[in-house]
């Protein structure tokens, strides 16, 4: 316990230096306490006194007043306060005085509606996880799936498309069993902390302790709709049901579908933006949070005047800013039990002067939770130094990579020339190094379409790039799996973008106002055999990955490079176990017969995969080599000790292993 006084009821008299950021239920009342070293006065207002802060004139009575700790923060308890109270702080500065959110606020109200919101009172600790059995998976066995809450997936009770009114938290609960069949084992949520503007990628954010109020849902009889799925997931699993209160805050609501999804062996990511906040800063907002004189935001407390984004960069120089942000990391982990931590653009930070910090956050976070992935959003000349640890690097564990991604996007833009187009091989296999400075080629997040990528008016999605004239097209769906295999059998982690594994050809907008025909057309699945066919394509090719040790580890080797052919082949093996496996390309548009290529040994190898069998269309008969070939000891070819003559299909891939 802290070191304040108790009366003989055991409940705190005061706040002290002891008194966590932030508001703190507990016995008897709430310990408030906040940062604001340059203020006049703080003031925490509940009750009467916060209606009354509303009205012109309000002059805040004495008794609400907060005390000077001496250490830049202040604090109060106040008797009485419980769980869900309303509260904001008055603040009393050089340059004004009125109303401000707390930066720490776990949760803010639906009404009055933001920016005007109330932070409610929040005890994380209140909600009955059920998730104590999960344990993520290994670094480099993760597969991610990159998705947004507001425009991934959503039906109301009839079963209709409701996205155009923003999707909710809840709403996940209808795609975890989608997940489990595909394989994937991790999704990775775009940012989910409270952003001002009614529509969002996230990245605005300004109350980063409070998830996004649209993404909850308020209505009792929709709740009770999600409350039965939530308990039907939790029957299966052996657990006992939640009841509608504990799922009632958003914060909570947001807490069931991590609890759910781990049950069902899925972990979660949060992406956090600590390169900026804002724009969009109200009043009420962090921004000037003490009240000094505006005009310069190097006053403005937990901003400097540097601008990313439309938002303003971190104070990183200042070291109650940077335990801010490593707090919020660590609450994201305490409170929401999530699995690991994207960050959004560190050259930004390291740029402005966060370096020492991105170390700090790491060591932190890392000494919190040693088995959540750190990754890094990081572009700077040196791409290595987001993962050298301390002190010549920055510490993350993983870090996005464009090298695979340009290779693969590159070579898909050459097939799209077609038959007579120039591929090169060469170029395409480079592309499989293991990136310059990275100690292990697992660290790189490779992603062929991402949240960036391809946002509307930017880059094409993978099946539109293959073919401009029609996505829907033989040649749209042949190089559009040949892209997908490239991936899967490169190393590093892999991540998929929402959509693309029913091989979605829009683009992509959080904007469901100007841009609702960019939706994900789920109900595609249901009628257009394209869309199955590749979910069942990329679900199997999952499989292959989690099924076979080789093809996530690190030995790797492009045995065969032809750009004449346009034929490349892959080797992947651990080391002294014989589990090779080996993946053939054929990135033209006529099937290879009789095709030599070198095996690592002689026998019988098996054929664990075929690209060309999930192209249902018409009267389509896949080609391959019926099961398994035999590789001939002797007879070396490109390097390999043995060699087969193999069946390769157009635009297609094969896979072998013993």
């Amino acid at each position: 316990m802290d070191k304040r006084d108790f009366d003989t009821s055991g409940a705190p008299l005061a706040a002290d230096t002891n008194t966590p950021l932030g508001a703190t239920a507990e016995a008897g009342g709430v310990a408030f306490r906040a940062w604001a070293p340059n203020a006049q006065a703080l003031y925490v207002l509940t009750g009467p006194a916060l209606a009354a802060a509303r009205q012109q004139g309000f002059v805040p009575d004495p008794g609400d007043a907060m005390t000077a700790l001496g250490d830049g923060t202040w604090g109060a308890f106040v008797p009485g306060a419980a769980e869900s109270d309303a509260y904001l702080y008055w603040v009393v500065g050089n340059g004004g005085f009125g109303l401000k959110r707390d930066p720490r606020a776990r949760e803010l109200s639906v009404a009055p509606a933001y920016p005007d919101s109330n932070c409610l009172v929040c005890r994380p600790q209140s909600y009955p996880w059920h998730d104590a059995g999960f344990r993520a998976p290994e670094f480099r066995d993760l597969i991610l799936y990159q998705l947004h809450i507001g425009v991934f997936y959503g039906v109301d009770a009839q079963g209709n498309d409701k996205r155009r009114s923003i999707a909710k938290f809840l709403d996940l609960l209808d795609r975890v069993d989608y997940f489990a069949d595909l394989g994937i084992n991790a999704v990775q949520l775009m940012p989910i902390q409270e952003f001002a503007t009614p529509t969002s990628l996230g990245y605005n954010g300004l109350d980063l302790y409070s998830p996004e109020m649209d993404y909850e849902v308020a209505d009792e009889t929709e709740l009770a709709r999600y409350l039965a799925k939530a308990n039907g997931f939790l029957v299966r699993a052996g657990r006992p049901p939640l009841t509608l209160d504990q799922i009632r805050c958003g914060p909570d609501q947001l807490r069931c579908v991590i609890d759910i999804l781990h049950l069902n062996g899925i972990a979660v990511l949060f992406d956090l933006v600590f390169n900026h906040a804002g724009g969009g800063f109200d009043d009420r907002s962090m921004w000037f949070f003490d009240l000094q004189p505006q005009g310069d935001n190097n006053r403005s407390l937990y901003f400097t005047d540097q601008g990313w984004a439309g938002g303003l960069v971190f104070a990183y120089w200042n070291a109650a800013v940077r335990q801010f942000l490593i707090d919020n990391g660590k609450q994201c982990f305490e409170e929401f039990h999530i699995d690991g931590i994207r960050y959004d653009e560190v050259t930004v930070i390291d740029s402005h002067g966060g370096g020492g910090f991105c170390q700090d956050l790491t060591g932190t976070l890392r000494y919190e939770k040693p088995q959540a992935i750190q990754i890094a959003e990081y572009w700077a000349d040196d791409r290595a130094a987001a993962v050298r640890p301390s002190p010549s690097g920055l510490g993350f564990d993983a870090a996005w990579a464009d090298k695979l991604r340009g290779g693969i996007r590159g070579a898909l833009t050459q097939m799209a020339g077609g038959f007579n187009a120039f591929v090169d091989i060469d170029a395409l296999a480079g592309a499989f190094d293991t990136p310059w400075g990275f100690d292990a080629a697992w660290r790189a997040v490779n992603a062929i379409e991402n949240h960036d990528l391809v946002y509307a008016g930017r880059d094409q999605r993978i099946a539109a790039l293959a073919d401009s004239s029609d996505a829907r097209s033989w040649y749209a769906r042949s190089r559009s799996r040949v892209a997908a295999g490239l991936m899967f059998a490169a190393r590093g982690i892999p991540q998929l973008f929402m959509g693309e594994e029913i091989l979605e050809d829009k683009q992509w907008s959080d904007d469901i106002n100007f841009h609702a025909n960019l939706l994900i057309w789920w109900d595609g699945l249901g009628s257009d055999p394209v869309m199955r066919d590749f979910r069942a394509f990329c679900r199997d090719l999952i499989r292959l990955r989690r099924n076979f040790a080789a093809l996530r580890g690190e030995s790797l080797r492009v045995s065969t490079r032809n750009s004449t052919d346009r034929v490349m082949a892959v080797q992947r093996w651990i080391e002294g176990s014989g589990q090779d496996v080996l993946v053939v390309f054929n990135l033209q548009e006529t099937n290879r017969f009789a095709y030599r290529v070198g095996f690592p040994s002689g026998g019988v190898w098996r054929e664990v995969f075929n690209s060309d069998a999930y192209d249902d269309v018409g009267n389509h008969a896949p080609v391959g080599n019926g099961g398994s070939v035999t590789a001939e000891d002797g007879y070396g070819w490109d390097g390999m000790p043995a060699s087969a003559a193999i069946t390769i299909p157009a635009n297609g891939f094969i896979a072998f292993a013993r």
